[in-house]
């Protein structure tokens, strides 16, 4: 891991993830024991309406956590029920915990590279449908990270398994002075439940 990530990394560990979430994450848990345990690829979709906010931090999060305690042959992914793109700043947001982010592609739907260790390959974001070729077709978790991407989409294509684990948006401070410290909350939010899970795999 980048240094400043590690450091960001202690304060996700150290998160208290109340009971309740616990149980909503436990789920998520179960899948990724069990495919290990048959030695499987393990494959997460993590699904939100708009694909812009919540789901990459959901998907590049879980790469990093998986990475972090060395749980193998696990490739995340995020997708929604329509294209818009990846909102800037939740990139924004990312560089600051530590990652290393680039565009590899301009215009309305720009393809970004994230990293979070030198010798890692990166996560691709970009928002897509989640049905897109780039993303897997059958035997993978949809997580359904908006009450609304979870209630409009009551069947998804090929998926093992759907989990509902919702987050509040975001995008609900947009333009206001409150924008960087709800993006912060938020991605901290996420990174913390998504270390939590990958901290119970070899337990």
């Amino acid at each position: 891991m980048y240094p400043k990530l590690s450091e960001y990394i202690e304060q996700l560990l150290v998160q208290e993830i109340s009971d309740e979430r616990k149980t909503v994450l436990q789920p998520l848990i179960d899948f990724i024991k069990q495919k290990k345990l048959n030695q499987e690829p393990i494959d997460i979709n993590f699904i939100c309406t708009h694909n812009s906010r919540r789901s990459h931090l959901a998907q590049i999060w879980a790469q990093t956590a998986s990475a972090y305690f060395n749980i193998s042959d696990v490739q995340c992914y995020s997708g929604g029920t329509e294209t818009t793109a990846l909102f800037p700043k939740v990139a924004e947001t990312l560089i600051e915990s530590g990652f290393y982010i680039w565009k590899l592609s301009e215009g309305e739907n720009p393809v970004y590279a994230v990293k979070y260790s030198e010798n890692a390959l990166p996560v691709i974001g970009f928002s897509k449908k989640y049905d897109n070729a780039f993303n897997p077709d059958s035997g993978f978790a949809a997580v359904m990270t908006c009450s609304q991407a979870d209630g409009g989409c009551p069947f998804i294509l090929g998926a093992e398994k759907r989990i509902p684990i919702t987050f509040e948006d975001p995008k609900v401070s947009d333009n206001t002075p409150l924008q960087t410290d709800v993006y912060k909350e938020r991605s901290l939010q996420i990174g913390a439940e998504m270390f939590y899970v990958f901290s119970k795999i070899n337990n």
